[in-house]
């Protein structure tokens, strides 16, 4: 049963680091063609993942806060007809910080968005150039300021452990961070993903990363600067004040069901997994052809669905429940977890279990990777 709905709309200003389109959104979207194609992939879905009412809504992608104000209005009006709406539903729309997309602010929070997530990701314009940003400090701080006038929660991303970061920078960016007064913050270290940018950078000794020891020591120092400011880790990287943890993640990390609707937008439901195609022009052709744009639907065995559901669920703080886990995938305790490792990595600090349940500490949070493939038997990791 779908309890959360996910809006792909994958049309960016620029090519960015981050992004796999390159596509101008003014240029190449038509309105009506996109109204039509959107709300037919939404029915197809309606019609198999009925249940409860959505408790969430995120539009996610390239540039969602550049869509029509009134294509937004009409795609929230339909999940309402189709699926119904919680009373407090969660509405996010992930935005650049940038003055071309604030502008649109106030008619997105009119259409229904009650809460946005800003990509901010540096409070100095020198990290802002290395992360391949277009906007600038002052710019994004404009644009926060425009988001909390607008929305009634606001979260942002920063990104730390940057090369030569030193934890004396990082402390004073994170309080400054902190003294915006948002109810959340995503807060990621730099990675570097292989076919990137970045990773052409390091190989050509344009820059070295941060290593594990003092990436460790920042991880720490984050936690305790937002636990003492009122907004603790809820998960791996992300910290909210209690009750404005992101519902939608949530769906996620507790592996309940939600749709995907839009080019490249993945989703689960029923122990499905579901793709759309990624291109924009092939997502519209097969929404003509088919009335809808899936290009992929794979039942999942119960092992792959217990591996999906504890790498997504021990990036919690809350953790998982071992034997809900087994009764809703038909395994035993011992098929989800090895048990011995796991007492053995309790007595290190790392992780804990109590009450049927087990997550890992904020000491084995840097290293949860690691963690994950002691504790997760090898049949279950190989589904």
């Amino acid at each position: 049963m779908a309890r959360a709905l996910y809006i792909h709309w994958p049309f960016c200003l620029k090519k960015c680091p981050y992004c796999d389109f390159n596509s101008h959104v003014r240029d190449r979207v038509e309105d009506d063609a996109w109204r039509g194609a959107l709300l037919a992939d939404m029915r197809h879905e309606a019609e198999l993942a009925v249940g409860k009412p959505l408790e969430s809504i995120f539009f996610g992608g390239g540039t969602p806060s550049l869509m029509p104000p009134a294509l937004v209005e009409a795609l929230l009006e339909e999940a309402e007809r189709l699926w119904g709406f919680e009373s407090e539903i969660e509405i996010t729309l992930e935005a650049n910080p940038s003055s071309v997309e604030a502008a649109n602010f106030a008619s997105l929070a009119a259409a229904g968005v009650n809460r946005v997530s800003l990509g901010l990701q540096a409070l100095d314009n020198e990290t802002l150039q290395f992360l391949g940003r277009l906007h600038n400090v002052e710019e994004s701080l404009a644009a926060l300021e425009v988001a909390q006038r607008h929305f009634r929660r606001v979260s942002f991303d920063l990104i730390y452990a940057r090369p030569g970061q030193t934890p004396e920078q990082w402390h004073a960016e994170l309080q400054r961070a902190l003294g915006f007064g948002t109810g959340h913050l995503s807060l990621y270290q730099l990675t570097i993903e292989a076919n990137t940018r970045f990773a052409t950078d390091v190989r050509r000794g344009l820059f070295e990363p941060m290593e594990d020891d003092p990436a460790a020591d920042l991880f720490a120092l984050t936690r305790d600067l937002t636990e003492t400011a009122g907004l603790p880790a809820y998960e791996v990287s992300n910290h909210a004040r209690q009750g404005e943890e992101s519902r939608h993640n949530l769906t996620y990390w507790r592996y309940n069901d939600y749709v995907g609707i839009g080019p490249g937008a993945h989703g689960r439901r029923s122990g499905m997994a579901t793709r759309r195609h990624k291109k924009p022009e092939n997502f519209l052709d097969a929404v003509t052809r088919n009335g809808h744009g899936l290009v992929e639907e794979r039942q999942l065995g119960a092992h792959e669905q217990a591996a999906e559901a504890l790498l997504m669920g021990l990036r919690l703080r809350e953790g998982v429940g071992i034997a809900d886990l087994a009764e809703r995938f038909g395994l035993t305790e011992t098929e989800l977890l090895d048990h011995q490792k796991l007492a053995f990595l309790e007595t290190l600090g790392l992780v804990w279990s109590a009450e049927g349940r087990a997550g890992v500490t904020g000491q084995g949070m840097p290293v949860l990777d690691a963690l994950l493939g002691e504790l997760v038997p090898g049949s279950l990791a190989a589904a």
